[in-house]
């Protein structure tokens, strides 16, 4: 991990287990076209050894990276 602490939106911090909420409507690459909608609530986050992505499982697509520029904290 590095010492730089993952933060959303809005600049609150991250940790392992959170919720998080879209903010915009994202379309996911390689998924059939699937388009994961503003607002959607993503459940169980997991950081990442980048502190721009965490990883989750959304509720029609698992195994998903995000950008924490797309995301608040619920």
């Amino acid at each position: 991990m590095t010492d730089k602490p993952t933060r959303d939106a809005n600049g609150n911090v991250l940790a392992d287990g959170d919720n998080v909420t879209l903010v915009k409507d994202l379309k996911v690459k390689g998924s059939g076209g699937v388009t994961l909608k503003r607002g959607d609530l993503i459940k169980n986050i997991r950081l990442t050894d980048d502190p721009a992505e965490i990883e989750c499982n959304a509720p029609k697509v698992k195994g998903l990276v995000l950008r924490t520029e797309f995301v608040k904290k619920a």
